[in-house]
């Protein structure tokens, strides 16, 4: 592995769409942040760079965003396979009866990558443009391919997933940039760099299997839905035992899957993405080759790593229905199930405790027959105000400190969100939250290190340290 490629296996990698950044300003605090991302963002203008952000930590103690560059460049992987880095990996399979092309990488990087690709590969047709599912760092780029014939691969699900992401997109949007502040205030509506508007050829529905062969190269199209959705599609070669994996089973291989995103998207079948892991286990790949991150080899490892994940993700479903069948609460399961040390996974990505919530809500809806007032629109919070009065800010935010300090830190998160409720201007109870938010955050660093919970953590450290920089 290069020096580069192995700077992209850190705990908080954001595998979000940095690419857009050329087309909004970037919001750091800093003027050395600010002229360093001015000078990233007019590289990536150039097409010269991709960029990722990282967690860093400052010399003080606090927390900070830093840079990694991943330089736009091809590799080749066997005589005929090529691979363009980015953001989003592009791959060109190249034959003598035309190109076939599986995943298209982001559309700011979409026209550099096909230049590279085209300097590297012989001079041919794309007579197949293959996306592995709806996402827009995987899917956007595709436009800078399509040709006079070129056929359009995706799964039967991909126009709604396609359907429902463009509708939501300024909420989505919004949950997006509270994660990643750096990304522009509201998405691109039109030309090459909005979302949407790919229209398949070809669809490819589950069970079936689209084959054809090319140039003297097998290839098959499946249908594998789950962890990254309903609509993925994997590429198979298998002559080659190449498996063109696509978001299937994330950033990372192996981890535990998102089968929940906290910033947003449908709830993932986890029975659905053990049957489709089953499909893959079958096939015995001799090589992964995702759209993020490097390529995997090694027949028996491979195997072994997705057995290891099918297993993961039954146990966690397993124990979550009986521990619903056994009357415990959803709440109780989040705690209770842990994956045993034989299954041990990354949980970077996602989470076995948000999984066990999904899948709960996923079999039985929100309404968990705790309590009445699930049923009606007045939250809990709308009450917070009249606690804080009844019981007294001050007399909250001490015992909130207390539990703090006791190591029961999201308890004293309750209490203090009773208390700034009570008085959102209270400095005693603001300190408190920070420093709960600090110690959670060190928390998350030093256990699971999963991207999403880091950065939802800094969002609410900004928003405190905001808030306390206001008052007097």
């Amino acid at each position: 592995m290069t020096e580069n490629a192995a700077l992209l296996r850190p705990r908080n990698i954001l595998l979000v769409i940095v690419g857009l950044l050329v087309v909004g300003g970037l919001y750091f605090a800093g003027s050395e942040d600010a002229q360093r991302s001015a000078k990233l963002r007019a590289a990536e203008v150039a097409g010269d760079i991709a960029t990722r952000v990282v967690a860093a930590k400052s010399e003080g103690g606090g927390h900070a965003a830093d840079f990694i560059s991943i330089p736009i460049e091809v590799r080749k992987l066997n005589d005929f396979v090529y691979q363009a880095r980015g953001v989003g990996n592009t791959h060109l399979i190249a034959t003598s009866e035309g190109h076939v092309v599986f995943d298209t990488g982001m559309a700011t990087q979409a026209a550099k990558q096909r230049r590279l690709l085209g300097e590297a590969a012989p001079a041919g047709r794309i007579t197949h443009v293959i996306v592995s599912h709806s996402h827009q760092d995987h899917a956007g780029g595709a436009p800078f391919w399509i040709e006079d014939g070129t056929e359009i691969v995706a799964h039967q699900e991909y126009p709604e997933e396609q359907r429902y992401l463009k509708e939501l997109e300024d909420y989505l949007w919004f949950r997006n940039r509270t994660l990643f502040p750096f990304m522009p205030e509201s998405p691109p509506k039109s030309g090459m760099f909005a979302y949407g508007g790919l229209v398949p050829t070809l669809l490819v529905d589950q069970p079936d299997v689209l084959r054809f062969e090319q140039g003297g190269v097998r290839f098959e199209v499946l249908p594998t839905p789950g962890a990254e959705g309903a609509d993925n599609l994997v590429l198979w070669l298998p002559e080659e035992k190449i498996l063109f994996s696509g978001d299937f089973f994330g950033p990372n291989f192996p981890q535990f899957p998102n089968v929940f995103t906290m910033r947003g998207e449908k709830i993932r079948k986890p029975i659905e993405y053990v049957a489709s892991l089953n499909r893959l286990i079958a096939l015995e790949p001799e090589m992964v080759v995702p759209s993020h991150q490097d390529p995997i080899e090694g027949q028996a490892q491979i195997k072994a790593d997705l057995i290891k994940m099918r297993d993961a993700v039954l146990y966690v479903h397993d124990a979550t229905i009986a521990g619903m069948n056994a009357g415990k609460s959803v709440y109780e399961l989040m705690e209770e199930i842990q994956l045993p040390p034989e299954l041990a996974l990354s949980q970077i990505h996602g989470r076995v405790s948000w999984a066990v919530k999904s899948i709960w809500e996923y079999y039985a809806t929100w309404f968990h027959f705790d309590t009445t007032t699930e049923l009606y629109p007045v939250p809990a919070a709308r009450l917070h105000s009249e606690l804080a009065g009844l019981a007294g800010v001050d007399a909250l935010t001490e015992a909130a400190a207390r539990h703090i300090s006791a190591g029961k830190t999201v308890e004293g998160l309750h209490l203090l969100e009773v208390a700034l409720a009570g008085d959102p201007t209270h400095r005693a109870a603001l300190e408190s939250r920070r420093k709960a938010l600090d110690d959670l955050l060190t928390a998350a660093e030093e256990g699971f290190q999963n991207s999403y919970e880091m950065d939802w953590l800094k969002y609410r450290i900004r928003v405190t340290d905001e808030a306390l920089a206001s008052l007097p």
